[in-house]
């Protein structure tokens, strides 16, 4: 399982082999930097750290920092792990987007756009209350919640008012439209989640996998 920490830059289309328009999310996704390598023997898992878009030490915290150091590597905003790197990495290399290549299948985790308080009709898409026949006031309410008395509870999950997106959120199986080494940009097809500016993890595609070349 291969992956990068990127940057969402926005959006844009690209034309394909066929001369089709494709909206593609352009992705900042290097260069990453390797701070660790965990392994069995001494962290009882196998997994990578990668650091990526550089800070000021000064905006660091000293044990942070000394972390870095340790890998020679500069300080960073952002660390992640990897479980069970397949490329072969030592801590103080530096991995680009060239590990994914025009044609693969990713995955995009990102944290959702934030939309504040919202109620059940604009949140679950509830229908709401009747628009005539005396109705006031009822028609952007749930309506009942309870179960009477069997349960007897309101049953858990059940669509209420609230805080509206700012969760995490992955999109799989998105497809690789190019990749450009030279300014360490993703092309990826379709959306991403999050709003411009905003950290996404870009992974191998876990339900469709590049398969490796036979030697």
């Amino acid at each position: 399982m291969i992956g990068l920490i990127g940057k969402k830059l926005g959006q844009t289309r690209v034309f394909d082999s066929a001369g089709n328009a494709v909206g593609v999310t352009v992705v900042l996704a290097g260069p990453n930097r390797v701070l660790q390598c965990k392994t069995m023997e001494s962290d009882q898992y196998n997994s990578v750290q990668l650091g990526f878009d550089d800070q000021k030490e000064s905006r660091v915290t000293k044990s942070l920092l000394g972390h870095f150091k340790k890998s020679g590597s500069a300080a960073v905003k952002q660390v992640r792990e990897f479980r069970n790197f397949t490329l072969p990495v030592k801590a103080g290399d530096v991995v680009g987007v060239d590990i994914f290549s025009q044609g693969d299948y990713v995955d995009a985790i990102g944290v959702s756009k934030g939309k504040g308080f919202a109620g059940v009709v604009r949140r679950y898409k509830y229908a709401g209350g009747p628009a005539s026949h005396g109705q006031k006031g009822w028609h952007r309410r749930p309506g009942a919640i309870g179960c009477r008395s069997t349960p007897g509870w309101v049953i858990k999950g059940k669509g209420m008012p609230g805080h509206m997106g700012q969760r995490q959120r992955t999109v799989q199986n998105l497809q690789v439209m190019a990749v450009r080494t030279e300014d360490n940009l993703l092309l990826i097809q379709g959306s991403i989640p999050g709003a411009n500016g905003d950290y996404v993890i870009i992974r191998e595609s876990k339900k469709n996998a590049k398969v490796p070349a036979k030697k």
